[in-house]
């Protein structure tokens, strides 16, 4: 008896530190994001730092607004192209397909998890790119293939989250369904989908946080172009391809507007899970 109470007082310790490590660990992040940030942005001027059209370092102009809008329409772009293909192949996997074939199926979304952002970069920028240019003479790196291939890297967080939603749902909804007539298709799409509606916005969520912070894919195929993209041909520069692409030679205020530039990324991204989280918890009630 004692020693199962040393066991469970040990365990809870360990992961009350591991706990206690991850909060700390995001304060400090967020201290030094602020602390570091805010003060830039205040120098320069909030309004002309958010709404400024034109990023010019050099001469002292640090307008970020075109790269708000590009991390924007490149992560709506790719929900658009990876949620819904996402949800169908976790609808199929989970509810339409045999064991057979979901045992060859599952490595394949699980290898697409595995492999680095920069591969997939590689990828978009040797076969992406050229069929667009040659779709589309003049054009290459664009606004169109940057989110075409994060919708393609979300594919497997959606997937997964998915699948686990719908697998979770308890076979008594299903089976209550047919037993009042309705055929299989039904049942999935009338009663299991909308049962499993949290787990399914909770896949969402994760797949808008993996591709607003996805950062060296955009680099190379976004085109990095710090304005505001007029059509989809066009280049992008996101906030985080910003950072990471001039953070190593950056110092004085034009590292500072850098920091500055997380904070906003910091504070979009919390805006969009919240908005996310609570419609999740609304259509869980």
């Amino acid at each position: 008896m004692n020693s199962s109470a040393l066991r469970e007082g040990t365990a809870r310790v360990l992961f009350s530190a591991a706990a206690a490590v991850s909060v700390v660990a995001v304060v400090l992040i967020c201290l030094f994001l602020f602390v570091n940030g805010v003060p830039a942005m205040a120098e320069i001027g909030v309004p002309e730092f958010l709404l400024g059209a034109i990023w010019r370092p050099a001469n002292g102009l640090y307008g970020i607004f075109p790269m708000i809008v590009g991390s924007i329409y490149v992560t709506v772009g790719a929900v658009i192209v990876g949620v819904p293909a996402g949800l169908l192949c976790a609808i199929f996997l989970s509810r339409f397909a045999g064991a057979r074939m979901a045992m060859l199926l599952a490595p394949g979304v699980e290898l697409l998890a595995g492999i680095p952002s920069v591969v997939y970069g590689f990828f978009g920028l040797i076969i992406m790119v050229p069929i667009i240019r040659g779709l589309a003479p003049g054009h290459g790196p664009s606004l169109l293939v940057a989110a075409l291939l994060l919708g393609i890297m979300i594919l497997p967080t959606v997937i997964t989250v998915a699948r686990n939603a719908l697998d979770a749902v308890p076979r008594r909804y299903y089976e209550g369904a047919l037993a009042l007539g309705a055929d299989h298709e039904r049942a999935v799409f009338c009663v299991v989908v909308p049962a499993a509606a949290s787990g399914l916005l909770a896949a969402v969520v994760l797949a808008v946080g993996r591709a607003i912070g996805e950062t060296m894919a955009v680099i190379m195929v976004a085109g990095n172009q710090p304005v505001i993209p007029g059509s989809l041909l066009d280049g992008v520069r996101t906030l985080t391809a910003n950072i990471a692409l001039e953070m190593g030679y950056a110092a004085g205020l034009h590292r500072e507007a850098l920091v500055a530039t997380g904070v906003v990324l910091f504070v979009l991204i919390l805006l969009i899970t919240l908005f996310l989280n609570a419609a999740r918890k609304r259509g869980g009630r």
